[in-house]
């Protein structure tokens, strides 16, 4: 991607949206836009089409879900545009609202990782490249709670450690490391994730976003 990632800003919060401006710019991105209500969000997305809008769920005018039907609104007119929701609560229902059918340029993050930097700066590089970026909170729910007929059975413990690590986000250097094995041992791990979802026509990165949603449907 060609120039500094273009990012909106939509959080009611004042203080917290200028920190997280300044934060990204320092990252070497460039915020194009901020909001601070979800009907603006909406105008700015559409008028500066940038390559991730980051949204609180609970925004004025009406202070309940308001950013995530944005957001939600956002993923459906403008499919180009990567999403990032921050919120409060680690409900695995709205990561579901806001995902849908496709967990391409998607992210939900809680709300306390915004003082994890590096969490929030790699979270807009992945969406913005086609990649999810999931909260590990809400990926343990989603994990905890799969149905009778799960369409994971087939993977071992490890490989649906793996996969869940996936769906944060994280690379396959990066999950190595949050593991402690080598690089080799997780890219057969993945190549078997692949291989036992019956995922072997895509992409590395298209495969990725669709094991991820295989998870997310078995939730």
């Amino acid at each position: 991607m060609a120039g500094a990632l273009r990012v909106v800003i939509a959080e009611d919060q004042a203080l917290l949206r200028e920190g997280l401006a300044r934060l990204l710019a320092d990252a070497g991105m460039d915020v194009v836009g901020q909001a601070g209500d979800a009907p603006d969000l909406l105008r700015k997305v559409a008028a500066h089409r940038p390559d991730v809008a980051i949204v609180d769920v609970q925004m004025p005018p009406d202070r309940t879900d308001d950013g995530l039907r944005a957001a939600i609104a956002i993923r459906r007119d403008h499919p180009d545009v990567g999403v990032i929701v921050l919120s409060q609560f680690s409900d695995e229902r709205y990561a579901l609202d806001l995902i849908g059918d496709d967990a391409a340029h998607v992210g939900y993050l809680l709300k306390d990782r915004v003082a994890d930097f590096d969490v929030i700066a790699d979270a807009v590089r992945r969406v913005a490249a086609g990649g999810s970026a999931l909260d590990p909170e809400i990926v343990s729910l989603m994990v905890g709670r799969r149905r009778k007929d799960d369409p994971l059975a087939v993977l071992s413990p490890r490989e649906r450690d793996v996969l869940a690590l996936m769906a944060e986000g994280k690379s396959n250097s990066g999950i190595a490391a949050a593991l402690h094995v080598t690089l080799a041992a997780v890219e057969k791990h993945v190549t078997r994730i692949f291989a036992k979802l019956e995922l072997g026509h895509e992409p590395s990165e298209h495969r990725r976003v669709l094991a991820v949603l295989t998870l997310l449907r078995a939730s």
